[in-house]
């Protein structure tokens, strides 16, 4: 299976695989590195280095935030040569979009399916598509 790695700010990276572990069960696929309040870009580096060395193969990116400093160092890496897929603006069902697509061996589009699981739940309950057995 492809090895997937959390990138963010403080410890949402590895609270969001703990939730996908809820979900899934345990994934020894799946890597977080943490940009913690009292470190800088050096720190993390160290830290994204440390993880992706001891990978063989493939692997992919989630970065939590465009612009912010793991999606930077992360792009750093690409621009500097490194081959991997790096997406920013994770979330929960990109994970479990991602994990489902590597089990089942199927190429996925985890932009596509990603918008499609933002949705307005008061536009779904004014437009009638839930009903009161739903409850």
């Amino acid at each position: 299976m492809t090895n997937l790695i959390l990138i963010s700010h403080g410890d949402f990276c590895i609270e969001l695989k703990r939730s996908a572990e809820m979900i899934l069960g345990p994934q020894g696929n799946i890597y977080t590195v943490s940009l913690l309040p009292n470190e800088g870009d050096k720190d993390f580096t160290e830290k994204f280095d440390a993880v992706t060395d001891q990978l063989h193969g493939n692997y992919t990116v989630f970065s939590d935030l465009m612009g912010g400093t793991p999606c930077n160092i992360a792009s750093k890496k690409i621009m500097n040569g490194a081959e991997f897929e790096l997406y920013a603006g994770m979330n929960l069902p990109m994970v479990i979009s991602f994990v489902n697509a590597a089990l089942i061996g199927n190429a996925n589009s985890l932009v596509m399916e990603t918008k499609q699981s933002i949705v307005k739940v008061n536009d779904l309950l004014n437009a009638g598509v839930f009903d009161e057995e739903d409850e």
